[in-house]
């Protein structure tokens, strides 16, 4: 049994399994989720958990070179965009069409219990070495 970290047994293994290049989706509960991609739904209530506890905890975990969010996300959801920002400096923006689209190709979604609008980040994993 782990004693620290994401212990969602789904959570944990779907994180074992991917590789530099692979495509992370964190996306708030409203996302539609493209057929493909592995779906680990953690959203248990409106806001529970939020899309800032589930991202702190997946880069606690994983190396992330990259993210890319919606553009919409300055304007609906600052604080978001500042979580964002704060991890991603150099943090691709694009319409959420768009992102909408670049998810298919995610090799995970993370869905969370967030309930404030474009609370959703393309995550891209790098390497520890």
């Amino acid at each position: 049994m782990k004693k620290a970290g994401i212990l969602n047994r789904h959570l944990s293994g779907a994180l074992a399994e991917l590789g530099h290049g692979d495509g992370v989706l964190v996306c708030d509960a409203g996302m539609p989720i493209p057929d493909g991609p592995r779906v680990v739904d953690l959203a248990f209530r409106a806001g529970v958990p939020s899309f800032a506890e589930v991202l702190e905890g997946l880069l606690a975990e994983l190396v992330v070179e990259g993210a890319t969010a919606a553009e919409e996300i300055r304007t609906a959801n600052p604080s978001a965009a500042s979580l964002l920002d704060t991890h991603f400096p150099e943090l691709t923006l694009v319409p959420h069409e768009r992102l909408k689209s670049l998810s298919a190709g995610a090799r995970l979604v993370v869905r969370t219990g967030e309930a404030r609008p474009y609370a959703n980040a393309l995550l891209r994993c790098g390497v520890f070495f």
